[in-house]
């Protein structure tokens, strides 16, 4: 975020809030342009954002509004500078749906407690949809007021041009161009007087105290109730488990029933197509975000991408041949070049370990993860008040005999040990890279050193790890 930008949200945040600025934290960009900080003030914490597209934030600040009035969980708008495409609102946290399913999931299930809470979404899907139809502004929508025939050809093309062309899947261009014709004329067969929200998926949902919360609807217009379920229940990288999917499809159709009349066949049929289309968009933007503007991390949903694929194009019954297309898709899932993108071999957890000592102070994070532990082991009888192991450290035999017979060592260890464990097992099953454990003493030469020598033995022995050991306080002394 450019200076300028941050020092106007900051005036236009203690003008509006009476409040002091104390802290401020700048939020990683999503998949958009836009650009959010957070202001953290004496009495309160808010959002800034950015965005130079003016048309965009006219949709999102109309939308929020609307959406706050029929009290759907949106983030409240506060204040608004036009001029400077800024505006201030409500701080819902860091905790993203797709955050929570990381936490959450179980082995190779499914947790009870991740499925009630997709059942609280589709419940507020299907009030943003119905309730959406009722008075919302559709004149501010942007780019179109509907997902209509324009808006699928621009999706298809775009998953065209920047996914089958830049993965170098052949095609023949007219039979292709052929089927999205067909294809998008079956789609609008869908009753479309609904509220479509564009990009309803596991990123764009926020949790807060454990109930969901939307951001990012922006793009919403008119459309089919159909895709917006298959954004939230084929979201690439969420991986929900196709039995999961099922059931939530199911619940869906019985919570519509009770205010909408739907023919579950017709609404099936229609979906398997909205599925198909959503994950082609998906795809699309994989390309264009990984393969033609190089952000790898968009490369990394393209093998989910390619198992939803594989799995919808199984199951598909819908009443219209697309066998340009289906062949297409067939070689997108067989592509060896595909199947390796995003794909890397797995990186082992790297643990720093440190020893030093507090009268220069707790060793700095150099990777800034912020994740870690600082053990003070000066409650533990201490050698270096003994003048036959002043000179030594703890990796001297006479030193380690002590802690073994003459300190609380053990017990002390046993509990680093359990807790350190617990956060190394964790860290691998979720790819973290780094780990920092440090062990700090007066001196930073008899209990610290043991303790990170122990340490380091004790995961190399346990875990597949890389460890890196330092004594920072024999470093700096030359010993």
């Amino acid at each position: 975020m450019k200076e300028e930008i941050k020092t106007a949200l900051i005036q236009l945040f203690e003008e509006w809030a009476d409040d002091r600025v104390i802290e401020t934290e700048i939020l990683p960009q999503s998949g958009s342009y836009r650009e959010y900080i957070r202001l953290i003030g004496e009495k309160r914490t808010v959002l800034g954002a950015f965005n130079a597209d003016k048309k965009e934030n006219a949709a999102f600040l109309s939308f929020s509004r609307f959406f706050a009035e029929k009290g759907l969980s949106v983030p409240e708008i506060y204040c608004e500078n036009n001029e400077q495409d800024i505006y201030l609102l409500q701080d819902l946290g860091n905790t993203t749906l797709f955050d929570y399913i990381l936490h959450l999931r179980v082995g190779e299930g499914f947790a009870n407690d991740l499925v009630q809470i997709y059942k609280k979404i589709i419940s507020q899907l299907i009030r943003f949809q119905l309730e959406g139809e009722n008075g919302l502004d559709y004149s501010v929508c942007y780019p179109r007021d509907s997902f209509d025939k324009q808006s699928m050809i621009w999706d298809l093309h775009y998953f065209k041009y920047y996914f089958l062309k830049l993965a170098k899947i052949p095609f023949d261009e007219q039979l292709l161009e052929n089927d999205f014709q067909k294809f998008s004329d079956y789609l609008l067969d869908a009753p479309r007087d609904y509220f479509l929200y564009r990009d309803f998926q596991s990123r764009n949902i926020m949790l807060v105290n454990g109930e969901p919360w939307f951001i990012d609807y922006q793009g919403g217009r008119r459309g089919a109730l159909q895709y917006d379920l298959a954004s939230l229940l084929y979201d690439a990288k969420a991986d929900l488990p196709q039995d999961v999917r099922d059931e939530l499809l199911a619940f869906y159709l019985k919570e519509i029933q009770k205010v909408q009349t739907v023919d579950p066949k017709a609404f099936t049929s229609f979906f398997q197509g909205y599925v198909l289309v959503r994950i082609m968009q998906a795809m699309g933007a994989y390309g264009f975000r990984g393969f033609y503007e190089r952000k790898d991390h968009f490369l990394k949903s393209i093998p989910f991408a390619l198992k939803n694929l594989e799995t919808i194009l199984g199951r598909m019954s819908i009443p219209v041949e697309l066998p340009e297309l289906v062949k297409a898709l067939k070689a997108v899932i067989s592509s060896d070049f595909l199947k390796s993108v995003g794909k890397e071999e797995k990186p082992k957890l790297h643990v720093e370990i440190n020893s030093f000592s507090y009268r220069r102070g707790i060793p700095l994070d150099k990777t800034t993860n912020g994740g870690g532990f600082v053990f003070d082991c000066r409650a533990i009888h201490n050698p270096g008040r003994y003048q036959e192991y002043v000179e030594m450290t703890g990796k001297d035999q006479p030193v380690i005999d002590f802690f073994k017979e003459r300190s609380e060592m053990d017990e002390f260890l046993g509990s680093v040990y359990s807790i350190v464990d617990m956060s190394v097992d964790k860290y691998i099953s979720r790819n973290f890279a780094n780990l920092q454990v440090n062990f700090g003493c007066t001196g930073g030469r008899h209990r610290s050193v043991f303790s990170a020598e122990s340490l380091a033995k004790h995961l190399r022995e346990k875990f597949d790890v890389n460890i890196s050991l330092r004594h920072i306080e024999r470093e700096i002394e030359g010993s």
